[in-house]
């Protein structure tokens, strides 16, 4: 099994609704991949073309448990009063990344521009994310002399 670290660098969205009659949205984004989360910044009174280019870490095994090898970006514009509303969601299939990454030690898949779409599954704008795979390097420490001593299994 291959482990590494998924870099995902989520640069901006456009063409988001606006969800808010009388201001403009404060958008962010939720990643999420296999039970970790993370979230950029909000972008106050971003309006529908947020940018936000932050970068973010998730730990990635190949061919890992189960099948799911899917990141999805859920955006939300920020609320103070009341709960966030949801503008729509994209997901990457980043399974191929991932076995690339495992074979040649790096893969990356350039920033492009992704579907947004809202709980219907209509068309709601788009995020351009950029994803980059880096296989762990082995750590051989552990099979180093440790002050005149060999470190236990135990």
């Amino acid at each position: 099994m291959a482990i590494g670290f998924m870099e995902v660098l989520v640069v901006k969205a456009k063409g988001l609704p606006l969800s808010d009659l009388f201001a403009r949205i404060d958008p962010y984004v939720l990643i999420q991949y296999k039970g970790q989360e993370r979230q950029t910044s909000v972008v106050h009174e971003g309006g529908s073309n947020p940018v936000w280019n932050e970068k973010f870490v998730f730990r990635a095994e190949y061919p890992g448990s189960g099948d799911q090898f899917k990141l999805f970006f859920k955006i939300k514009d920020k609320d103070f009063f009341s709960a966030d509303d949801f503008l729509g969601q994209a997901e990457i299939y980043v399974e191929d990344l991932l076995a690339l990454g495992a074979e040649n030690g790096r893969s990356e898949l350039h920033p492009r521009k992704y579907r947004v779409v809202g709980a219907d599954q209509s068309y709601c704008g788009e995020i351009e994310v950029g994803i980059t795979f880096t296989l762990k390097e082995e750590d051989e420490s552990l099979d180093e002399d440790i002050g005149g001593w060999k470190e236990s299994d135990y």
